[in-house]
């Protein structure tokens, strides 16, 4: 029997108020989810993870376009963990944290093994528990870097860009055309895109043309031409190749 429990999940456009009796850790891969609990209310995002002690009160409601990855952990199970009780600490009381770049990659790549492998959700679980607190350990040892970063997303509004992104999907999309919503020159958006994001900002196009591309691949009937249109491929075999290169699934057996 599974220790702990880990969904990808889309968070629906509707207010959910509930508690429940293990901790929770919510971590989001693209789109935003608005979490309130105990005063504190905040955007989980790709930067954005928070922690739910057990049985403290929360509300939260998505976007619809989210994808959130939400890792269940009842309280008895930690204390079987390697360092469990250092675990266990993280959850003294409701918490929202920085996500490096690292850790959003890692996220990524775990995501992408629990839709191939639900099956292996506790090893994925217990790995993402752990890459946590190596990070979350060293937070103190960070700040310096954590203010760079904060200066560097004062210019770098991702959440601007996702939106300016995502009306233009279709469209042929430069790097000088980013940089200039960041009012920055294409150098130096660029090696700050890379440096708060792990990525550089077409490889990021990429990947949020491909995160759409899934949502209508799966929850619509539009052929895959025309999906390929919508989201900037030049036609359905450039489309095909890049979802099976990203997701290692074809789109016509993903749908």
């Amino acid at each position: 029997m599974d220790q702990f429990e880990l969904h990808n999940r889309n968070l629906a456009p509707e207010q959910v108020s509930h508690s429940h009796d293990f901790h929770q850790l919510i971590l989001a891969t693209c789109g935003v989810t608005e979490l309130a609990m105990e005063g504190q209310s905040e955007r989980v995002t790709a930067r954005r993870g928070c922690l739910i002690p057990s049985s403290r009160h929360h509300e939260y409601q998505g976007d619809g376009s989210n994808r959130t990855l939400v890792l269940d952990i009842p309280v008895k199970h930690l204390a079987v963990l390697e360092k469990g009780s250092e675990i266990e600490r993280l959850f003294d009381k409701p918490r929202f944290f920085t996500v490096p770049p690292a850790l959003n990659q890692l996220t990524h790549a775990l995501t992408h093994q629990l839709e191939q492998c639900p099956a292996l959700q506790n090893e994925i679980a217990v790995l993402l528990l752990r890459a946590l607190y190596m990070y979350l350990q060293d937070e103190p040892k960070h700040i310096v870097d954590q203010i760079g970063a904060r200066c560097i997303s004062e210019r770098l509004d991702l959440e601007r860009l996702d939106a300016w992104l995502d009306q233009h999907l279709a469209d042929d999309i430069r790097v000088e055309q980013l940089a200039a919503l960041c009012a920055l020159s294409p150098g130096h958006f660029h090696a700050c895109f890379r440096e708060l994001t792990g990525v550089t900002p077409l490889a990021y196009v990429q990947r949020r043309r491909l995160e759409h591309a899934r949502t209508l691949v799966r929850h619509s009937a539009l052929s895959l031409g025309h999906i390929a249109m919508l989201v900037g491929f030049r036609d359905q075999g450039s489309f095909s190749r890049a979802y099976r290169r990203y997701f290692e699934i074809a789109p016509s057996s993903d749908r």
